[in-house]
């Protein structure tokens, strides 16, 4: 009796499981603003975010993701920079 219970109890629960494996990951949004000037030298990609904030996310050469306000002047010369040598690799 106990082992057809179990089965049951697995059988049931078993679409949630899987359902909730199959669920893509959230997104990383920024909501805290760094005010820090960052080193474009150690900036190797950006995501643009606009809500719930209006903000550049770098993400740095060990993976470190940081979270600039998007009106800077230098973060605008940094994402061209960034776009620069993404297009330079490719050639």
């Amino acid at each position: 009796m106990n082992i057809v219970l179990t089965a049951f109890v697995i059988y049931l629960f078993f679409p949630f499981l899987g359902s909730i494996g199959s669920q893509p990951m959230r997104k990383f949004s920024c909501v805290r603003l760094s005010t820090q000037q960052l080193n474009i030298r150690n900036l190797v990609s950006y995501e643009k975010q606009q809500s719930p904030v209006n903000a550049v996310m770098f993400i740095t050469t060990k993976g470190i993701k940081i979270c600039i306000s998007a009106d800077q002047k230098w973060v605008q010369s940094a994402m061209k920079i960034i776009d620069q040598k993404r297009t330079t690799k490719r050639k």
